[in-house]
């Protein structure tokens, strides 16, 4: 076995636990497999502009690798020095490895991806990157060897997302299952996640290609057409208090983000004392029919929490109608729900089995492995 190194951005986003995990299947995943990992980060002075908020960053960091028993495998980038492994130690191992998996590039270091023997980039957010590349806007791809996307679709005739020229690999998120067992009980269908998001909506080839906002508001009546509780742990930018007081006065419950998913064991355990899990996606992602699927809704699969989950065109790839079933409008998010609530148990079942068979992380991350490397 070899070592595979993961560059991602972690230490900018102290406090967000469903994020961690996402690169923790990651990591864990290819160390269940047998290899050895390092896990390389940056922090730069704009992502903490002050003392507190770096101290912040590097602690949260540096807890999470410990957690993970990954302390002695990391290294964060400061610009006037590291923490965790030095620069030496890194560039050797870097370059002993057998490739850096670059999640949305960002990892730029020139002297680190010259001493990898491959960069695979790695992206988690399709859609947005290939349309900026194709307006000459943005290349995130440069400087890389290989290419994988979580989305499912590209390529294909009915998927809006430009493939730029580049042959994708394409991959769905892991999960290991050790980490998340199968939980019972919880009585509210829940998610989490943003109201908007990190990128603006894109204008690309005459439409518009958004956000997640975009795809709640037609589901804002949905609270009252079931009888099943609904919440969401959103994260809503006081820019947003409209929106907000209309999410609650049609009967949404809105948890606090912080407290559902402030660090991976509290991530981990909002979603394990959940229903089931109402994944409503960026409209970026059904708009493209881009095939994209939620790394956190494999998490609640794995936990047995059945997955109600609009349509991106994952049902293309994926089960649908048993533990994940997919809705496009009001009318099937309503009979979705209602369908899970009537046989809540079948579909508790399927849900693990789904997890199981399609995303468990020996099986995804073996077969890229083999797809990405000569």
């Amino acid at each position: 076995m070899g070592r595979v190194v993961v560059g991602g951005a972690l230490a900018q986003r102290p406090g967000y636990g469903g994020h961690a995990w996402a690169l923790f299947n990651y990591l864990l995943g290819f160390r269940a497999l047998g290899h050895e990992v390092l896990f390389l980060d940056r922090l730069a002075p704009e992502m903490a502009p002050s003392a507190a908020a770096k101290r912040r960053c590097v602690g949260w960091l540096a807890e999470l690798m410990e957690a993970a028993g990954l302390e002695d495998s990391y290294s964060l980038f400061l610009g006037e020095g590291e923490v965790g492994l030095s620069r030496p130690a890194v560039l050797e191992r870097v370059k002993d490895s057998m490739l850096l998996l670059n999640v949305m590039g960002f990892i730029d270091d020139e002297e680190v991806l010259a001493a990898s023997p491959r960069n695979v980039f790695l992206d988690i957010d399709p859609g947005f990157g290939q349309m900026w590349k194709d307006l000459g806007l943005h290349d995130a791809f440069a400087g890389h060897d290989a290419f994988v996307t979580v989305g499912e679709k590209i390529g294909e005739p009915d998927c809006s997302i430009p493939t730029c020229g580049i042959e994708w690999v394409t991959s769905p998120h892991p999960i290991v299952l050790e980490e998340w067992p199968v939980a019972s009980g919880g009585t509210r269908f829940t998610s989490v996640g943003s109201w908007r998001g990190p990128y603006d909506p894109v204008e690309y080839e005459g439409r518009r290609f958004g956000l997640r906002a975009h795809e709640l508001r037609k589901l804002i009546q949905l609270p009252s057409l079931v009888e099943a509780e609904l919440e969401l742990a959103l994260e809503i930018d006081p820019a947003d208090a409209a929106d907000r007081e209309a999410l609650e006065e049609h009967g949404w419950t809105l948890a606090d983000p912080a407290a559902a998913a402030g660090d991976p064991n509290a991530y981990r355990r909002y979603i394990q004392g959940s229903r089931g899990e109402l994944m409503v996606a960026k409209e970026m992602y059904v708009k493209a029919r881009s095939g994209w699927f939620s790394e956190r809704s494999i998490a609640y699969l794995a936990s047995g929490k059945p997955v109600l989950a609009q349509d991106t065109g994952f049902t293309e790839r994926y089960p649908s109608g048993e533990g994940l079933v997919a809705f496009d409008d009001l009318d099937g998010a309503r009979e979705g729900i209602e369908g899970i609530r009537g046989d809540w148990e079948r579909h508790s079942r399927a849900a693990r089995e789904i997890a199981a068979e399609h995303f468990e992380a020996k099986k995804v991350l073996g077969r890229l492995l083999e797809e990405v490397t000569p």
